[in-house]
């Protein structure tokens, strides 16, 4: 564990070093959520669905892409039924260290209804993907990371 701890508190100082995570639900430069993929499509297809521009809508700030008008309309129907967790940064991160740590929205996992994303690329020239940690201790990864997330998120 002190391994994995180590290497998150590494990965966020250097995405720190990049980039303001301040906000509450992570966007890209011109506030599209998720890298523009359709957070309905997790739930209702349980795979990663790159949203269109033209299937748009904001939510608190953040702009919210879909791969149909089905979905856009689900999603203003109900936003909280398909929001990420923890405003879409990393679960683990949040879970392990309290830290917001962006994702890769292909790396995914819905648990009774709730969509968790997860860090998964190259850091420091390995491969590392957060779900693999996150899965070996679910319930209480879940059980930190909704406590950690209330004293974090608007930081």
């Amino acid at each position: 564990m002190r391994q994995i701890s180590t290497l998150l508190f590494a990965l966020v100082l250097f995405f720190g070093a990049q980039a303001s995570f301040s906000q509450s639900v992570l966007t890209n430069a011109d506030k599209v959520a998720i890298s523009g993929y359709d957070v309905v499509a997790y739930h209702k297809q349980n795979k990663a669905v790159k949203g269109n521009q033209k299937y748009q809508t904001t939510h608190e700030g953040a702009k919210y892409y879909f791969s149909s008008k089905a979905h856009k309309k689900a999603f203003v129907k109900n936003p909280t039924a398909y929001l990420p967790q923890y405003g879409g940064y990393c679960a683990f991160a949040i879970a392990a260290k309290s830290q917001k740590v962006p994702v890769n929205p292909e790396t995914f996992k819905v648990v009774n209804g709730k969509l968790y994303l997860f860090f998964n690329g190259i850091y420091q020239g390995k491969k590392m993907n957060t779900k693999t940690f996150w899965d070996k201790s679910e319930g209480s990864n879940i059980t930190k990371a909704n406590s950690n997330w209330e004293s974090i998120k608007n930081k």
